[in-house]
């Protein structure tokens, strides 16, 4: 019986990829060409992410039930900040967040086959180890932000391979809130880590949760008063993943 799980488990990580891959190269012109032709386009963009998602999820069994959608209002601009866990947590976030965004992605994203080629038109690139790379994407957000678009931070900075709810937050997503007067809009996914662990190809199919949390008004905090809003959001989180924990 162990023999045959394993089999089978190998099989459905085969099944995984190939869709993960073959979809992606499919819908791979709707998803880079639009964003190339300017960041009003970007719409198009996204459309083609979504509709990846949604195929990555039904053929995976894999399912995303997004809660609390509605706390986001389409005319802001947000700072969306979310936990990580996963690699799944990416297809939740295009299925749940309802308008186009810009995340913040580290430089290794680019190593990725297609996916990368994808992370370089739709994304923000930072790289960690560069002084220079983190202002220069920082300045990038903040224009974003400037156009009417929302972006996408993991304050948390990786993936949390630790046994606590939430890593440490960086400062990052929240100078930038202060300093843009942007709301902050906090989601947690749960359950992505324990369908795919950080840094494995082990995957199996179950449901995932994206969660929105309330937003959150920056307009009053100075950048004396970071520490203070980075606990708030922080706290919010970290209350939303103890809670999905206990209800499990």
């Amino acid at each position: 019986m162990k023999v045959l799980k394993q089999i089978a488990s190998k099989i459905y990580v085969g099944w995984v990829l190939l869709v993960f891959t073959s979809f992606m190269l499919i819908l791979l012109p709707i998803i880079i060409f639009p964003i190339l032709l300017g960041e009003k386009y970007g719409n198009i963009t996204y459309f083609g992410l979504r509709a990846w998602s949604w195929i990555f999820s039904k053929l995976n069994f894999i399912k995303y039930e997004v809660v609390n959608s509605k706390n986001v209002d389409r005319k802001k601009s947000y700072i969306y900040t979310s936990n990580h866990t996963s690699f799944l947590d990416v297809p939740g976030l295009c299925l749940g967040v309802p308008t186009q965004f810009r995340p913040l992605a580290k430089r290794e994203l680019l190593k990725i086959p297609v996916f990368g080629l994808i992370v370089r038109v739709a994304a923000v690139i930072v790289d960690r180890s560069n002084t220079e790379s983190r202002k220069k994407s920082v300045k990038k957000l903040k224009q974003v932000l400037g156009e009417g678009i929302s972006i996408l931070i993991f304050p948390e900075g990786t993936q949390n391979r630790t046994d606590q709810p939430l890593q440490p937050f960086y400062d990052g997503a929240f100078r930038i809130a202060v300093e843009a007067g942007a709301p902050i809009m906090p989601i947690v996914i749960t359950n992505a880590g324990r369908l795919m662990p950080p840094n494995t190809l082990n995957i199996k199919p179950g449901k995932i949760k994206v969660i929105f949390g309330e937003e959150v008004d920056t307009s009053e905090y100075s950048l004396s008063e970071l520490p203070f809003l980075k606990e708030k959001v922080f706290n919010e989180m970290k209350a939303i993943v103890e809670r999905e924990s206990e209800n499990r």
